[in-house]
């Protein structure tokens, strides 16, 4: 690894009541130590993310859950930057929903795609209701072999928690998911719970939230991953 001192952004509206934003921090240090880094976390408020000026100073790229954010544009302005300069991505629940939103509108070119939590009766709703909400709850997640997730987890069958109604609208999955941005992880019922990007050096979201591990003890490989590829 090239650098030890590693800039890490969270894009993101931080809430000290929000479990992920507890664990989020506690993971990123549990991380830093297990690789001997030392990591500079900074919030990145969405509705202040205006250019892409000040991103240039971080390595990696967190979008974290508790969406919807306060700036929609925002997030997707940073999810894209990281995208486009092959920055190392982590997208969690929320982040997972907006980096589908953002690769939907900016790579596929679909202008009209949005998020269902925030235009209900859109035609194009790209991440939609899923049929049972995942509040507080804990699943099986069985990834794809030879996917960056899978390589980070050294294991391809996962147990994790959730927090979270929204997901890919089923409809638009295969358009979605027929280039570069595949699908890397599914639940018990075969449902997308995971996907990264083949043409980028780390670019994964889940729509479970890894980050919890830490509140347990335990370091997500998830986020050691991120570390490694970041420096």
């Amino acid at each position: 690894m090239k650098s030890t001192t590693l800039h890490l952004a969270l894009i993101g509206d931080y809430n000290p009541d929000v479990i992920a934003h507890q664990a989020i921090p506690v993971a990123v240090q549990q991380a830093a130590d297990s690789l001997g880094l030392t990591v500079h976390v900074q919030w990145l408020d969405t509705d202040k993310i205006t250019s892409t000026a000040p991103l240039h100073a971080f390595d990696g790229f967190w979008c974290v859950p508790a969406s919807p954010y306060r700036d929609t544009d925002g997030a997707l302005r940073a999810i894209q930057f990281a995208r486009e300069q092959k920055r190392p991505f982590l997208g969690t629940c929320g982040g997972f929903q907006h980096a589908v939103l953002e690769y939907a509108r900016n790579v596929l070119g679909w202008a009209d795609a949005e998020h269902g939590e925030l235009a209900p009766t859109a035609k194009r709703a790209v991440i939609t209701p899923l049929s049972c909400a995942l509040v507080e709850a804990t699943d099986t997640v069985r990834l794809v072999p030879y996917t960056r997730i899978a390589e980070a987890y050294g294991t391809l069958d996962l147990h994790e928690g959730y927090r979270c109604r929204y997901g890919i609208n089923p409809e638009f999955a295969d358009a979605l998911l027929e280039a570069d941005l595949i699908p890397s992880g599914h639940d018990s019922a075969g449902d997308l719970r995971a996907m990264e990007l083949l043409d980028h050096p780390f670019f994964v979201a889940t729509l479970f939230q890894p980050e919890r591990a830490a509140l347990k003890g335990i370091t997500p490989p998830l986020v050691i991953a991120l570390l490694k590829a970041s420096a």
